[in-house]
């Protein structure tokens, strides 16, 4: 069974007739349930005031009756109008909106004290559609939930890496946004029971370092695993899994951080002369090369192109 941001878009998986399976799957809402408050651990919300919460691709409200059972408010997004409909019926207390968080966070800067997000940023990797260009709309969201969090608040996002290229295509878009902070693997020796936690910081990182659960989790209470993981077949990843962070995974705890400056990339001194080539020597328009590069460009956008034959970028000649 492949993973479900591969069979359909997320709206129509979780139609009126997905989001009535989904309620109706225990074990499913049982895991929702532990993530979530595994999420707001990891956020460390103060104990003695209510914060409001943003809730990103809420669903049917399981991760927002989390917040609700520890005193908190929250405001949830989620694509899924059918979704959002079953949270009415179970009478969840928090607001929420039809949105698609590839197209940024509609909210005023400042506005919440923190984000969680469960299982939902890696469909933000998948194009559903001709206009989807993943990479957009990651740059998208992070900047948009930078602006949208009070400074020195906290967000943490679970979600399930397809590859160690996603994972890593989602935190260099988090650093780049501006946020600090870490991934954090929960049991990360176990290839069932492994959870994924971005945790970020909006502004300087605290001295607070989160900690992954490690051990056996058949001998936790903690243990969760979800049908997404169930068919995947994967070995346990090594620390060059996070190659490109800084700095690297602790072998203890698993945790990785990184900083909000942008990394400066060395080159060595043969693509530095290829590099000032390529910026000296500039293309004529409308020839041939020019042609071909455009139609590369908009291959990549997923855009149609004619094919190229001997007659691409050839000038007519002089009428009679």
């Amino acid at each position: 069974m492949s993973r479900p941001e591969h069979i359909a878009p997320p709206e129509i998986i979780y139609n009126e007739e997905g989001a009535t399976k989904y309620m109706r799957n225990s074990r499913m809402k049982t895991i929702q349930t532990k993530l979530s408050m595994r999420a707001i651990e990891l956020a460390r919300l103060p104990e003695d005031e209510s914060c409001l919460m943003l809730d990103i691709g809420c669903g049917a409200g399981l991760s927002g009756g989390a917040l609700e059972a520890m005193g908190h408010r929250f405001i949830g997004t989620d694509i899924s109008k059918d979704m959002i409909n079953c949270a009415i019926q179970e009478d969840v207390d928090g607001d929420m909106l039809q949105h698609d968080m590839g197209t940024g966070l509609p909210f005023r800067p400042g506005s919440f004290d923190g984000a969680i997000s469960i299982s939902a940023i890696q469909w933000l990797c998948n194009a559903d559609r001709s206009n989807h260009i993943p990479k957009r709309r990651l740059k998208c969201f992070f900047s948009s939930l930078y602006k949208v969090l009070r400074r020195g608040a906290r967000a943490v996002l679970q979600y399930y890496p397809e590859s160690k290229h996603q994972s890593n295509l989602i935190v260099h878009f988090a650093t780049k946004a501006g946020f600090s902070g870490g991934l954090v693997v929960d049991y990360p020796h176990s290839t069932r029971a492994k959870k994924y936690f971005l945790v970020l910081f909006a502004g300087p990182q605290s001295d607070y370092i989160p900690k992954a659960k490690l051990g056996d989790p058949n001998d936790s209470d903690d243990e969760f695993m979800s049908d997404e993981e169930d068919e995947e077949d994967e070995e346990d990843e090594e620390d060059s899994e996070y190659e490109g962070m800084s700095p690297s995974v602790a072998e203890t705890a698993k945790t990785v951080d990184f900083n909000n400056k942008k990394r400066k990339v060395r080159l060595s001194e043969t693509a530095k002369r290829g590099k000032i080539r390529g910026k000296r020597r500039k293309v004529e328009k409308y020839t041939k090369e020019w042609i071909v590069g455009k139609k590369v460009q908009q291959e990549k956008k997923g855009l149609k192109t004619r094919p190229n034959t001997k007659y691409t970028g050839r000038r007519r000649g002089p009428k009679f």
